[in-house]
């Protein structure tokens, strides 16, 4: 499929977001056991982290499916039900510590194998069921 001449492609992902139930156990997750740096965190509506260039966005569904209350950031109503899915880049070495790591924390893995290109994915779930995909940067070279 070709842009329509004249329209830029978007260069890069900002931002992805996951939705879930539990803001601590989440918070949990993605801070405490992956190591993630929080950048903003507002009680029972989000938490923010820090992810090289790109930012990934935990919200709770309930709050962000209401209407913006702050005329300044009249961001419109989201959110979605369900397990969603993120892929986080690590190298294979880095796959290997990570999948230690987790089973340290008796976190089960969902899956792990080498892709037909060679390149390797590892995947568990977060608290609220959620899909977390580490994979090699490579993958879809």
């Amino acid at each position: 499929m070709k842009l329509t001449p004249g329209i830029p492609a978007p260069r890069a992902i900002l931002e992805a977001a996951l939705y879930v139930d539990d803001l601590d156990a989440a918070d949990q997750f993605y801070g405490e056991i992956l190591g993630l740096e929080r950048i903003q965190h507002i009680p029972e509506r989000h938490i923010f982290y820090k992810i090289g260039d790109s930012v990934l966005l935990l919200f709770n569904p309930d709050q962000t499916e209401q209407p913006p209350s702050n005329p300044d950031l009249p961001v419109p109503p989201h959110g979605a039900r369900g397990a969603g899915h993120v892929c986080l880049v690590l190298t294979r070495d880095e796959i290997t510590l990570m999948r230690k790591h987790l089973l340290d924390w008796n976190i089960p893995l969902d899956a792990e194998f080498d892709w037909p290109s060679g390149a390797r994915s590892l995947y568990v779930r977060d608290p609220a069921g959620n899909s977390v995909e580490f994979a090699e940067g490579w993958l879809w070279d």
